[in-house]
């Protein structure tokens, strides 16, 4: 199979030869623009039919061309749910939104009343049945977009970064619930995720895409193997510790880290890792005091926020779904005016009057369509610029640069991936050269490597004395780059500190190699802490066995 999207010269997949079988959990995953969302596309029937383009060889469904089916036949038989759930919402209510696929099938009363009232109950969302869909957090509608199509109950089920969404434990409860419709009733699984901490030992199989087609295909153990040996980082952080080691046997479970833990140190438990503090904070760059904001339904988003942050810091901010989080990134920007309490940032009282525009806050959403609307990358760069009455000093090239954009220079934002928007998107806010740079959810869609680049670019501007402040739903990342951890639950902060102080005391919202070492090594919270602390007594290195 290959597939070239409209006015496109480069594939999008290239000689794809690719079998799944009837009930198999298959994880696709790879980098940013590699194919994975094209390849879901595909196996969904949606290619060349809804985005055009020229396509070549067959995609069957149990011995049938999907190109032949019936679209509404095919509908029923293959689910897609996409990395933006927003795309696939079109009615006003929960409730509506999930019956509109039935209706379109036409099925009695009788049983779409039985099939809303059956995913609603499954994907806890009974409570928000009524709700409008626009009332909804980015969580809670990735999960409506998964009632809808779960209704049509489906034979084979593809879900493009279904997660990106959710928080850990929330994440964690969505991966039970899809392998339990896997191994219970047989639904046939296509996962595509780039964060696969909590889904990599679900599979059955993992295919790894690279440059439009498979790179590599096996167990999850065979590629963990195969990857660490060509530091390939696209496996879990458990599985690359004990290869890194030198490790014959490849755990992808926090559970049989924790047994290659136990056997090798016989119980051994080592002093915990002293973490880096910064004692010498700049000044601060923005204070909120007794904050409330309540929003027009009555629901109270935030309750009594006071805190401080100082140029410099990187502060991340994690909680549950709803909580509160994206409502408080908006009111520091001065996007939203507290009920009570005031906002100072750099000494400017945001509490009485929308956001400043010298562009010295910069405010990234969840949703980076929020901020594409030019023909051109580089065009959206210099619209900021020019709306802020600023002048390219260089500053285009070097953000493009920076976040590996060179080459999408004069492409429409439009016709990239997710990833690739989000990018877009957070590189023109950065041209004002912001003090406080405000971001929702800066990874999501984001492979391990551009995170790395990523944090590198944060961490760089922390230095340089700008204060970032960021929500997420990434541990890992928080764990990797963030010098603070707020947690937020029900509008209230619960706990604030540093992020060994704040993940290393916390059961869910801690990293994989965290949970690993938890016992043996307190405060160790990424791949770096454990070989740093650990590689030094592990006992005698061996020769990891080659998976070709």
């Amino acid at each position: 199979m290959t597939y070239y999207y409209p006015d496109r010269e480069k594939p999008a997949l290239k000689g794809i030869d690719l079998s799944i079988e009837e009930g198999e959990f298959l994880l696709i995953t790879g980098g940013s623009g590699s194919g994975k969302s094209s390849l879901a596309r595909a196996l969904a029937g949606l290619i060349p039919d809804f985005y055009g383009g020229r396509f070549g060889g067959k995609v069957y469904f149990q011995g049938r061309d999907m190109g032949q089916m019936d679209r509404r036949k095919l509908a029923r038989e293959v689910g897609i749910v996409f990395q933006d759930p927003e795309k696939q919402l079109v009615m006003t209510s929960v409730e509506a939104e999930i019956a509109f696929g039935l209706e379109n099938l036409g099925l009695p009363q009788a049983e779409m009343s039985r099939r809303v009232a059956e995913v609603l109950s499954f994907l806890d969302l009974a409570e928000v049945r009524q709700e409008f869909t626009a009332h909804l957090s980015g969580g809670q509608k990735q999960k409506l977009a998964l009632a809808a199509v779960l209704a049509m109950q489906p034979r084979a089920l593809v879900l493009d970064e279904p997660t990106s969404q959710l928080d850990p434990v929330a994440a964690e409860e969505f991966f039970n619930l899809i392998k339990r419709l896997n191994e219970e009733m047989g639904l046939t699984i296509i996962l595509i995720e780039q964060r696969l901490e909590r889904c990599f030992h679900l599979a059955d199989r993992v295919v790894l895409m690279e440059d439009g087609q498979v790179k590599y295909e096996g167990t999850p153990e065979q590629l963990a193997r195969w990857a660490v040996a060509r530091e390939i980082p696209f496996i879990p952080p458990v599985a690359r510790f004990f290869a890194r080691l030198g490790f014959p046997s490849v755990p992808v479970t926090v559970k049989e880290g924790r047994r290659l833990l136990r056997s090798n140190f016989n119980y051994r438990k080592f002093p915990p890792l002293r973490p880096v503090v910064n004692e010498n904070p700049g000044e601060p760059v923005l204070t909120m005091s007794r904050v409330w904001f309540t929003y027009p339904n009555g629901k109270e988003a935030l309750q009594d926020i006071s805190l401080q942050i100082a140029g410099g810091e990187l502060v991340a901010i994690l909680g549950n779904n709803g909580a509160g989080k994206s409502t408080l990134l908006k009111t520091m920007a001065g996007l939203l005016k507290p009920g009570r309490g005031r906002v100072l940032v750099m000494g400017r009282d945001l509490s009485n009057e929308c956001r400043p525009g010298d562009g010295r806050i910069a405010y990234l959403s969840q949703n980076p369509n929020d901020y594409l609307f030019q023909d051109t990358v580089e065009e959206e760069l210099l619209f900021t610029l020019k709306n802020f009455g600023l002048t390219d000093d260089g500053v285009v090239d070097e953000l493009l640069k920076k976040l590996g954009l060179q080459r999408y220079r004069r492409v429409n934002p439009r016709d990239l991936s997710s990833g690739e928007r989000q990018r877009v998107a957070l590189a023109s806010i950065l041209v004002t050269r912001p003090r406080l740079l405000v971001l929702d959810e800066p990874t999501r869609g984001m492979d391990y490597r551009l995170k790395d680049e990523l944090g590198g670019m944060l961490t760089g501007l922390s230095r340089e004395g700008v204060s970032v402040v960021l929500v997420t739903h990434d541990v890992e990342f928080a764990a990797a780059y963030a010098t603070r951890v707020l947690l937020l639950f029900a509008g209230r902060i619960v706990a604030d500190g540093s992020k060994h102080q704040v993940l290393g005391q916390s059961v869910f919202y801690s990293t994989q190699i965290g949970k690993m070492c938890r016992g043996y090594v307190d405060g160790v919270l990424t791949l770096q802490d454990a070989l740093d602390r650990l590689e030094p007594v592990w006992p005698a290195r061996q020769a990891v066995p080659e998976v070709r």
